[in-house]
C-alpha cells in the first residue's frame, strides 16, 4: 500500500500519549519507561533508549511522531524490512512511507512532496540515504518532528553489527540542533552504550535503560552430539508447526541444513547474503506471511524482523559474542508468549571462530576485544549457574536473581565433580606433547591410542600416554572445553587449534588449587511449551482456529502479514472474553479505533456465530 492510500488521523489539541496509545495502537497502559521516553521527546529533548526486543521500542517514537508537528524520520539499517513496518502502520491508520531505492522514481518524488507538504507522520530511510547532500537539503526544507535512530548499536566499531554509514549520523546534531533525536537499541553492554552516546553526541541526552530480561524465553545450551538429530528432536517434540529461526555459521551449512530439514518433511528455507536478492525477498515474505516457516540462516537474517510469533531460535554453531547471541535469541517470543532459545556448541566452534578472527583484517585492538567477547560467550556456555543471571550481569544488571527457573541450568542443574586430578593429567599432557597439537591428538595420547601421529612423534613413550584410559573421549572433550572456557588453556588459531597452557593453570599444576567441573549429561527434553493448552480449553479450539482463519483471509486481502491484523495475544483475548459488541471488542489489547472500524464487524460476526449458532447474526 502506498502512503497516500492510508487513512490519516488528524491531530487534535486534546490528544495525549495515552489517548494515542489506546485509540491508534489499542493498548491500555504503557510498559516500563515508555511514557517517560515519549514525554522527553515531546518536550524536545534527546534520548538514548536501551530496551529488549519485544519491549515496545517503536512506540517510543511513533507516538511522539503523531503528536509533534512535522514528520518523524526513522533511520533503519535494512531497506528490505522498511515496507513491512510501513504496511503495519497503514493498518493502524498512520501516514507512513519509505524513501529508498526499492521505490520507483515517481514514487520517490511523490513521497518527497508529501514530506515537504507535512502530510506524513513517519518516513523511513537508510542511513546512507539520509546523509546524502540532496536528502539533507530536502529535510532542511521540510517540517521535521524528530529523528529516530533504530538499531543504534550499529554505530559501534567494536560491536557485532557495525555499519560505517551509521558514523555519518553524528552530523544530525549539528545540522538539526533544534530537532530531538532518539537512539534505540536492544543490544548494548556498558562499553557499547558509551560509544553510542559519544558518536551520536547524546552524552547530554536522557538515558533510559530498561531491564534486558526476556522472562518468556527459555535459554538452553547443550554440547554438540549429532547436532542435526538434536535439532530435529527439538522441532518435532517441542515446536511442531511453529515458526522459528535456525542460525548457522557458514553459508554452506545453511543450505545443507535447510535441505536436510526439507527431507525430514519440514518447511525450511535457506537465507544468507550470497543468495539472489529476489530469493531472499521471497523467503522473507514467506516467513512473515505464512505460518510454520523455519528459516535456516546466517546472521544476515533477522535484524528488524517484527514477526511476533517466532517460537524458537536455534543456534547450530557458537555465536561470536553474547551481544550477538542475545540479539539473535531476542527474535523469539516478541509477543510475550513462551519461546525457546536453544544452542548446541563444541570446542571445534571455538577453534573455527578463533581462526576466522585471527585471519580477519581488523586491528590488533579489535582482535583483542573480539577475543574477550568470544571468551565471554564460551563462559556463558560452560556455566553451571543460572544462564539468565549471567546474561543480565553481562549487560550491567547486577541485581538479577540467582535463579530464573526458566533456563536449563535452573531446571536441570548439571552435576559437578572434583576433577582436579583429571585436569592435572590433561594439562600435563598438553605440556608433554610440546603445546603443538590439537585436542584430538592430546586425547588420543591420554587414552593410550595407537595412531600414526602418536607413532610418528613417539608419544607412546611419554609419561602421560595412557593415563586417561578411565575416561571416554567424550568426557575428555568436555574437560578440555571447560578448561578453555576457564582460561587455563588457550587455542592457537594459527597453529591448527594447538592447545597452549596459560598462567592461570600454574596453581592447579602445583597442587595449590582444586577444580570442580561440570559433568555433561544427556539434554533433558522440556516438552512442548505450554501455550495454547494452558490458555485455551479443548472447547475453545474451534473458535481459535476460526479466528486465525479469518485473520489470514483479511491479511491476504490487504497484502500484509497476519499479525499486522491482530497478533495471537489479541486473538486469545477474544477467545477468552467472547466480545459481542464494539465497546467490548475495543477493550481487548491490540484493538484500537482504526482496527475496530476496519475489522471489528468481521470478528464480531464470527464470534456471534459461535456464541449463538442457531441465531442469524445481526449488527
Amino acid at each position: 500500500m502506498h502512503w497516500s492510500h492510508a487513512p490519516v488521523y488528524w491531530r487534535a489539541m486534546s490528544e495525549t500519549p495515552r489517548s494515542i496509545l489506546q485509540r491508534v495502537f489499542g493498548y491500555h497502559s504503557f510498559r516500563g519507561e515508555q511514557e517517560a521516553i515519549i514525554d522527553t521527546l515531546l518536550q524536545g529533548d534527546d534520548a538514548l533508549v536501551l530496551m529488549p526486543t519485544g519491549g515496545g521500542k517503536s512506540l517510543c517514537y511513533q507516538i511522539p511522531a503523531l503528536l509533534r508537528a512535522g514528520t518523524a524520520i526513522v533511520i533503519s539499517p535494512l531497506i528490505s524490512l522498511m515496507q513491512d513496518q510501513v504496511d503495519a502502520l497503514h493498518e493502524l491508520g498512520v501516514a507512513a512511507a519509505v524513501l529508498n531505492s526499492s521505490r520507483s522514481q515517481s514514487e520517490q518524488a511523490a513521497t518527497e512532496q508529501a514530506l515537504l507538504d507535512g502530510e506524513l507522520d513517519l518516513l523511513y530511510m537508510a542511513p546512507e540515504r539520509l546523509t546524502r547532500p540532496r536528502t539533507l537539503a530536502l529535510l532542511h526544507r521540510s517540517p521535521i518532528a524528530l529523528f529516530a535512530i533504530d538499531e543504534a548499536h550499529c554505530v559501534s566499531q567494536w560491536g557485532h553489527d557495525f555499519r560505517s554509514d551509521y558514523l555519518e549520523l553524528e552530523r544530525l546534531a549539528g545540522e538539526f540542533p533544534q530537532v530531538p533525536r532518539v537512539a534505540l537499541t536492544a543490544t548494548a553492554e556498558p562499553q557499547t552504550r558509551a560509544e553510542i552516546a559519544r558518536r551520536l553526541h547524546l552524552d547530554q541526552a536522557r538515558h533510559f535503560i530498561s531491564s534486558f530480561d526476556r522472562p518468556n524465553i527459555r535459554y538452553r545450551i547443550t554440547r554438540k552430539d549429532k547436532t542435526r538429530q538434536q535439532l530435529l528432536a527439538l522441532l518435532r517434540r517441542e515446536h511442531p508447526g511453529d515458526a522459528g529461526i535456525v542460525y548457522c555459521l557458514s553459508r554452506n551449512k545453511v543450505e545443507a541444513t535447510a535441505a536436510w530439514l526439507q527431507q525430514q518433511g519440514l518447511d525450511a528455507l535457506p537465507y544468507h547474503a550470497g543468495l539472489p536478492a529476489e530469493q531472499r525477498r521471497q523467503t522473507q515474505q514467506r516467513f512473515l506471511y505464512e505460518d510454520g516457516i523455519i528459516i535456516v540462516a546466517t546472521i544476515a537474517f533477522g535484524m528488524g524482523i517484527d514477526k511476533p510469533d517466532v517460537r524458537f531460535v536455534a543456534h547450530l554453531d557458537l555465536p561470536k559474542s553474547i551481544e550477538g547471541y542475545y540479539q539473535e535469541t531476542g527474535r523469539a517470543g516478541r509477543d510475550g508468549e513462551p519461546a525457546t532459545a536453544w544452542l548446541a556448541y563444541g570446542l571445534e566452534d571455538v577453534i573455527k571462530l578463533r581462526q576466522m578472527l585471527e585471519g580477519s583484517g581488523g586491528s590488533e585492538e579489535h582482535k583483542r576485544r573480539e577475543r574477550l567477547r568470544l571468551d565471554a560467550m564460551l563462559g556463558l556456555c560452560e556455566l553451571t549457574a543460572c544462564r539468565r543471571q549471567a546474561l543480565l550481569q553481562y549487560f550491567g544488571e547486577h541485581d538479577a536473581p540467582e535463579r530464573c527457573d526458566n533456563c536449563d541450568a535452573c531446571l536441570h542443574p548439571a552435576p559437578t565433580r572434583d576433577a582436579t586430578e583429571d585436569v592435572r593429567k590433561a594439562l600435563s599432557c598438553v605440556y608433554r606433547t610440546g603445546q603443538r597439537f590439537g585436542v584430538n591428538h592430546v586425547i588420543d595420547v591420554l587414552r593410550g591410542g595407537d595412531t600414526t601421529k602418536i607413532r610418528q612423534f613417539n608419544h607412546q613413550n611419554l609419561s602421560t600416554w595412557g593415563i586417561g584410559r578411565h575416561l571416554s573421549t567424550r568426557a575428555w572433550r568436555s574437560i578440555f572445553r571447560q578448561l578453555v572456557a576457564r582460561g587455563l588453556l588457550r587455542v592457537d588459531p594459527e597453529g591448527f587449534g594447538a592447545l597452549h597452557l596459560t598462567e592461570a593453570c600454574r596453581p592447579v599444576l602445583r597442587g595449590e588449587e582444586n577444580i570442580r567441573l561440570r559433568e555433561d549429561v544427556t539434554e533433558k527434553v522440556s516438552g512442548r511449551p505450554r501455550r495454547e493448552a494452558s490458555t485455551l480449553a479443548e472447547a475453545d479450539q474451534p473458535l481459535w482456529q476460526a479466528l486465525r482463519g479469518l485473520r489470514k483471509r483479511l491479511a491476504e486481502r490487504d497484502g500484509v502479514p497476519p499479525y499486522a491484523i491482530f497478533n495471537d495475544h489479541t486473538l486469545r483475548e477474544m477467545v477468552a472474553s467472547r466480545p459481542l459488541h464494539e465497546p467490548d471488542l475495543l477493550r481487548i489489547t491490540g484493538v484500537g479505533e482504526t482496527k475496530l472500524a476496519r475489522f471489528g464487524s468481521d470478528f464480531l460476526e464470527l464470534i456471534r456465530e459461535f456464541e449463538y449458532p442457531d441465531v442469524e447474526s445481526t449488527s
